[in-house]
């Protein structure tokens, strides 16, 4: 009878992977050929008329309308080529318009096995969608909150890795490519706090000690300077003044920031110092312009305007300055000041964010009409660097460098990071003091189901931490083509479930594992001790069945290992006889083949424990490999296990105990089981034995030695 039911199990295994075998297309069992990007091109700037050959430092295309300059186009991989999880970058065309306006973004080929087998890769493209109408100098982030600084975008459900690093290729070379057109300027890590100016410092001084200083700036423009600037243009012969007043004076103009106390007392007087400058707000300051000559002002200016003359330039402001900003002086009393023809203070608003101790320059545009209605505009400019007795200049600061993409991920996933650590360190004292957790059975069950619990529950389905033979496929390959820890530090679960494992199976075997961190092994489990709760009969396999199907996931795993060698993305596909992906990164939300494989593995499970864990998973197969080289064995044994005690063999509900009563550790899972029999004086049979001996001893007085 077991023997039939042992034959229906394995026919309806052959059964789903032919199922799952046959709903992958021919296609889909490679990687997809790239795209050409000229006709993404096209389809992206359908106006084009000339599109230019790739060149430039970096490479890009520029696009063309007749003589008009549509957008660029360029290919990540030309400009930040960054590995993604499959060891190979995504390479995406992505355009620009000459604003800095991402236009488009479009995969041309990618390498990553998550999205060949399980994701369609139409997410991918709804993905690189968002990126649309966002701007280069925008901080884009996969998830996170427009508060922090980020314009969030959405992520991809099981490819998380995958494309936060096509994030970081896209606006990296976005970045460059700005950079290199001169759509956006590179910045300076350095920031320079805005100066304060010293309000309790004042000197009498007079305009010439001002102007002698550099207090008070002075900008003078001859005839003849104006008439150079305007050769070779239309206005050349405009205005033009006899040759003989060449060298005269075409305009001067004194300047200076005005809510200086020293300046701004002994240019204007207390009173009228306290009237311009005593109500100006935080971050406001007035900047004083005296001129004789072409005016400043401008005949065409009017109340409500412009004054379309003048501008002031500090960094990358440029300050220009309305009728509400401005107040005309009508006398200065400094001594020694000549006349001005016009004489006016102008209000800097604090939205500037003008900084006074800052070098900047006023900006005289002189204007030539050339028709009616048509004119030409040259300008001249004059430098202005503040004195430092007059203000209070902070330190500069220097921030720390921009967090890498894996500084990144690993400070977003903090709280996961330290929980899960909490969690190792809490099975570590678990196994070094399982002699004494193992004497209270009731006590050391409800821990074990809880610690299984809180896998399934947070390091499965909330965290995505299942490790997958994949995983193993990966690390080799990466031995073999240069090995980066950034490849597997983008994603700090499965960092730190792979360091926890390698620690395990160094000091007790891939038992721990297995048998406590593996969210699909947990859930197993716990499923399979609810349906012997509530009765449901349990099937076990003869041993020589038992033993001889141990041999199908080491079958399985030189097959995947073969393949991988080949091609890494056709061995993630056969690896979905793994149903981590389904259970656990997509949480059943995908093609019903790989549905109906999960639930069957888990019905089955029901009535016979961990059959996936014991005879087809290939990453336990793997993690068992390295069995020998595990330094302790804390599961102990007596002579009497196996001859004639069969109890434990019996008890161990994965038939990791050999008939002779060794552990294979290959198979076992360190479920304890054993080590609460091995303490139990009412179940272990050599125990009670002993037991018996005492009491007879004790009537007698007899020493009895312990076992």
């Amino acid at each position: 009878m077991i023997f039939f039911r042992v034959k229906a199990v394995i026919i309806q295994l052959s059964i789903t992977l032919l199922l799952l075998c046959s709903s992958f297309s021919a296609t889909a069992l490679f990687v997809s050929p790239p795209k050409d990007p000229i006709p993404l091109i096209h389809q992206i700037f359908p106006d084009l008329t000339q599109l230019s050959e790739k060149q430039g430092e970096p490479l890009l295309w520029t696009v063309y309308k007749d003589e008009e300059i549509l957008g660029y186009a360029f290919e990540t991989n030309d400009i930040a080529k960054i590995p993604a999880y499959s060891g190979e970058p995504v390479n995406m065309l992505v355009a620009i318009d000459p604003e800095g306006v991402y236009l488009a973004s479009k995969v041309l080929e990618h390498h990553e096995p998550i999205i060949l087998a399980g994701i369609p890769e139409q997410k991918l493209w709804d993905f690189t969608d968002q990126y649309e109408g966002l701007l280069i100098k925008d901080r884009i982030k996969v998830g996170g909150k427009i508060s922090e600084g980020y314009v969030p975008i959405d992520g991809l459900s099981g490819a998380t890795v995958t494309v936060m690093v096509m994030n970081v290729g896209i606006t990296k070379s976005a970045t460059k490519a700005a950079q290199s057109l001169g759509i956006i300027k590179k910045k300076s890590n350095i920031i320079q706090p805005i100066s304060t100016i010293r309000s309790e410092l004042f000197e009498q001084k007079t305009w010439l000690d001002l102007t002698g200083d550099g207090s008070i700036r002075k900008l003078y423009l001859t005839n003849e300077a104006v008439q150079e600037a305007f050769v070779g243009t239309d206005a050349e012969s405009v205005d033009n003044v006899p040759e003989s007043e060449n060298k005269a004076r075409f305009t001067e103009l004194y300047y200076a920031v005005a809510d200086i106390p020293t300046i701004g007392k002994n240019l204007f007087g207390e009173s009228d110092y306290q009237w311009l400058a005593g109500d100006l707000k935080p971050g406001e300051h007035i900047i004083a312009v005296f001129g004789n000559g072409y005016s400043f002002k401008g005949s065409g200016y009017v109340r409500g305007g412009i004054f379309d003359r003048i501008q002031i330039h500090q960094n990358d402001n440029e300050i220009s300055f309305r009728d509400l900003d401005h107040e005309r002086v009508t006398d200065i009393y400094i001594d020694g000041a000549p006349k001005f023809k016009e004489m006016s203070v102008f209000k800097v608003r604090a939205h500037h964010e003008f900084d006074p101790g800052a070098s900047w320059k006023i900006e005289l545009l002189i204007r030539r009409q050339t028709g009616p209605i048509d004119s030409l505009f040259t300008s001249f400019t004059g430098e202005y660097d503040m004195l430092d007795k007059y203000i209070d200049t902070p330190a500069a600061i220097i921030p720390p460098p921009e967090l890498t993409l894996t500084e990144q991920v690993w400070q977003e996933h903090l709280v996961e990071v330290v929980v899960l650590i909490g969690l190792i360190i809490v099975l570590l004292l678990i196994l070094f003091f399982q002699d004494i957790l193992v004497r209270h059975p009731t006590f050391m069950h409800y821990l074990r189901h809880s610690f299984l619990a809180v896998t399934v529950v947070f390091i499965g389905w909330s965290w995505g931490g299942q490790l997958s033979v994949v995983n193993v496929f990966t690390f080799l390959q990466a031995l073999m083509k240069g090995f980066s820890w950034d490849l597997f530090l983008l994603d700090p679960v499965i960092f730190i479930l792979w360091c926890a494992a390698a620690v395990t199976i160094l000091l007790w075997g891939r038992a721990v594992y297995c048998g406590w961190l593996c969210p699909f092994g947990a859930l197993q489990e716990l499923l399979n001790q609810f349906a012997r709760y509530i009765k449901i009969p349990q099937v076990e396999l003869p041993w020589a069945v038992h033993e001889r199907l141990w041999a199908i996931k080491y079958l399985i795993l030189l097959g995947l290992f073969g393949v991988s060698l080949d091609s890494l993305a056709l061995a993630e596909q056969l690896a979905e006889i793994e149903p981590f992906k389904t259970t656990f990164l997509l949480k059943f939300d995908r093609e019903w083949p790989f549905i109906a494989w999960a639930v069957l593995l888990l019905t089955v499970n029901l009535f016979n424990r961990k059959t996936f864990c014991r005879y087809i998973c290939p990453l336990g197969a793997a993690l068992s490999v390295s069995n020998s080289v595990r330094l302790f064995d804390w599961l102990k044994r007596r002579p009497e296990c196996g001859s004639p005690c069969k109890t434990c063999a019996k008890e161990c509900e994965i038939q990791a105990i050999q008939p002779d009563g060794v552990i294979n550790m290959r198979e076992c899972h360190y479920c304890l089981d054993c080590q609460i029999t091995y303490y139990n004086d009412e179940k272990c049979p050599p125990l009670k034995k002993l037991a018996r001996k005492k009491r007879k001893a004790s009537e007698l007085d007899i020493p009895v030695t312990e076992i």
